[in-house]
Formats: structure tokens, C-alpha cells, sequence
């Protein structure tokens, strides 16, 4: 099997599944379940509340508006102090507003629960990323990525069926409770995961607040993202126009495939490059959004979860991979927290323009409309990774 230039180098394969690296896995999973249990069911509580369509996408963005706000400053603080405080105090934060939705009762309220809850999440999301890339060896970070964002994708699989089940049977703020006693959880696992020293203050590599070298990666992720917010923010409403109510399953077929395919794709970045991944599985994501579109039925909408979680484990992983692969160790902080901006920017321009574009074509059209902005975001990663062109030596008739 040839390798592809762009390819992350390989030697001997040293230990990835170490003791440390399985404690942030685990924390991973907690804190996603979590966080999935509210993502798809908190629609439905601003929606109970008398909220518009345009409302629930503000509520879903002010979050991620939060967590973007934060996450440059998030990335300086990691790389300037170190990051197990600032990772546990992100996830107290967390925690305190996860148990907070149960007093938000009017839609104010739960906009000041979604901001303190989005600047927990925005720390707890980067510091996390920053602490695996410690962990991880460089040449099975592509590997290591992909196991990582299992945890993500594990909460998914979980957490949307066990959040809908909780509210139809038990109501909200049970719903609360439960995501708050999960996020303990993962605050108790942090304290015990032990991370390598990295030398801050290491000579031609001061701290930033962005990483230039994961540029490129973050916005072809916030293309694919605007589609994602579009997705998950209004996929239960879509579905409840026509009749169909175990929304659940969408994203338990979603998960699954995501995870099905991540390990697969990081393998396949470590050895043949990032291009291999990130082409098909955009195309899939597109394709997989306009199925969504035509979508009237649990059968189509299984059909289209398959296809959109390729997508997505193919990408995401890749994409996570890339941003901290050239980055000097003393500033995946700011590599982290630049990617993690861009994801959390097109979950947040998705749920508040998709949401606008709801009031005018309908589900439909709006996920119709993500599947050209997923397209647009091929075209610019086409063209800003596209290697450089060998130069061609009129002396001797050859490349140079």
C-alpha cells in the first residue's frame, strides 16, 4: 500500500491505551451523555414554553456562542498554566448549570442557563482535547483522535434515546437531575487522570490565542457543523410534522455508524493522509443531508443517519487530528480551543440561520439549504489543502 505524502509518520507503534488515555475516554462519555441527553430535548422544552422555531435555534446558539467566546482565552489559559485546574473548574461550571435548567422556568432564565452552561462546555470540550493530545504518541494521533471522539459519539448513541425517554415518562427536571449527576461523574473521573508534563514557556513558542497551523482544519469543520447544528437542533421537530415520534433512533443509527467508522478513518489518516478521508466523507455528509430533506418516514430517516454518520466520523476525527499535527506542544492549547471555536461557531450560525430559514421553506428546504453549505465547505478544503505544485526544472527536463 503506497503512502500518501501528506501522511502522519509512522515508526513502532508505542502504547496508546494507556491508563490515562482510558480515564479521559471515560470522562469523554460521561460528560457526552450528558451533554446529548439535552441537545435534542431542550428544542422541545423552549418549544413547551411557546417558543418559535426561531427561538429554539437562539436558545441552541446562545451555547455555543458562550463556549466560542471562550474557548481563545481557554486555549491561552491552558498553554500559559498547565490543564487539570482549569479542566476541573470548566467542569464544576458545568455541572452547576446542568442542575440550574431545573429553576429556569421563563425563556430569560433558560438563556442565562444556556450561557453558563456553553462557557462550561466550552472549557471542559478544549481542555479535554488539549489533555488527549498530550497523552496520545504523535504517530497514532490520527488512531488516538478517533477513539477519542468515541466517547462523543458513545454519548450520542445513549444519550438522545435516554433524554427522550426520561422526559416522556419522568418530565424535565428529572431530565436535569440525571445530566447533572452524569457530569459529577465525569468531574470525579478528571481528578484522578494524570497528564504529562508539557514545558510551557518552551523558547520561539509563546502562548497564543490561535493556533495558525489549524487554520485550514477549523474552517473546513465550521462548514460541516452549520449543516451538524442544523441537524441536530431541529431534527425531533422535523420529525414530529410527520407523525413520526421515536426520534431517538435517528440518533442512535447516527452513533453507531460514527462509531463504526472513526477507528477505521484514523487508521486510514495515520497512514495515506488526511485527503482519503475528508473528500468522501463530506460528500457523504451532503448527500446523507439531502435524504434528510425527503425525509417522511423512520426508514428514510435510518437511511440518511447512515449516510450523514460516515460523514461525520470521517471528517471530525481527521479534522481533530490535523489541527494539533504541526502545532508545537506548548501550543495545542490554542490549536484545541481554535478548532473547537470553529466547531462551536457553525453549531451556532446552523441552529440561528437554518432555524431563520425554517420560517421560510420548511424543514425541507432548510436541510436542502445545509447540504449546499456542507458542498461550499468541499470546495474550500479542495482548495486550501491542495498540495503545492512541483516546480519544473527547464535545465535538466525535471520536477523539482
Amino acid at each position: 500500500m503506497s503512502i500518501r505524502p501528506d501522511a502522519v509518520p509512522t515508526g513502532e507503534r508505542p502504547v496508546l491505551w494507556t491508563r490515562d488515555f482510558i480515564l479521559v475516554c471515560l470522562f469523554v462519555v460521561f460528560i457526552f451523555i450528558s451533554f446529548q441527553m439535552l441537545m435534542p430535548t431542550i428544542p422541545v422544552f423552549v418549544q413547551q414554553m411557546g417558543g418559535t422555531p426561531l427561538m429554539v435555534g437562539l436558545v441552541n446558539g446562545v451555547f455555543t456562542i458562550s463556549a466560542l467566546a471562550l474557548r481563545p482565552w481557554i486555549g491561552l489559559a491552558l498553554d500559559r498554566h498547565g490543564r487539570k485546574l482549569i479542566w476541573m473548574i470548566g467542569t464544576f461550571v458545568f455541572v452547576l448549570a446542568t442542575f440550574g435548567y431545573i429553576w429556569a422556568l421563563t425563556i430569560p432564565l433558560l438563556f442565562l442557563m444556556r450561557i453558563i452552561h456553553g462557557a462550561g462546555w466550552g472549557v471542559v470540550t478544549t481542555a479535554s482535547a488539549t489533555a488527549v493530545a498530550d497523552i496520545v504518541p504523535m504517530s497514532r494521533r490520527g488512531e488516538g483522535m478517533g477513539y477519542f471522539g468515541l466517547g462523543a459519539t458513545l454519548g450520542m448513541v445513549i444519550g438522545p434515546a435516554v433524554g427522550f425517554y426520561v422526559i416522556n415518562q419522568l418530565g424535565f427536571n428529572w431530565l436535569f437531575m440525571v445530566c447533572a449527576g452524569l457530569a459529577i461523574g465525569a468531574l470525579l473521573i478528571g481528578t484522578t487522570v494524570r497528564l504529562p508534563v508539557v514545558h510551557l514557556n518552551a523558547k520561539g513558542s509563546k502562548a497564543a490565542l490561535y493556533e495558525p497551523s489549524s487554520l485550514m482544519p477549523s474552517v473546513t469543520m465550521f462548514f460541516i457543523t452549520v449543516a451538524y447544528g442544523g441537524i441536530v437542533t431541529f431534527i425531533a421537530l422535523h420529525a414530529y410534522e410527520y407523525g413520526i415520534l421515536n426520534v431517538g433512533f435517528f440518533f442512535t443509527v447516527y452513533a453507531l455508524t460514527v462509531m463504526a467508522i472513526r477507528p477505521i478513518c484514523g487508521l486510514l489518516y495515520d497512514r495515506r493522509g488526511h485527503r482519503v478521508v475528508i473528500i468522501p466523507g463530506m460528500v457523504l455528509l451532503a448527500l446523507g443531508t439531502l435524504v434528510l430533506a425527503q425525509a417522511m418516514d423512520i426508514t428514510l430517516m435510518v437511511i440518511a443517519a447512515v449516510i450523514c454518520g460516515l460523514g461525520i466520523g470521517a471528517t471530525h476525527p481527521t479534522l481533530q487530528a490535523m489541527a494539533v499535527a504541526k502545532c508545537a506542544p506548548n501550543r495545542r492549547g490554542a490549536a484545541s480551543a481554535t478548532f473547537s471555536s470553529s466547531f462551536d461557531l457553525g453549531i451556532g450560525v446552523g441552529a440561528v440561520l437554518l432555524g431563520l430559514t425554517v420560517q421560510f421553506i420548511g424543514y425541507n428546504g432548510m436541510y436542502t439549504v445545509a447540504a449546499g453549505i456542507v458542498v461550499v465547505g468541499l470546495l474550500v478544503y479542495l482548495i486550501t489543502s491542495a498540495p503545492p505544485k512541483k516546480r519544473f526544472s527547464a535545465v535538466n527536463g525535471t520536477s523539482a
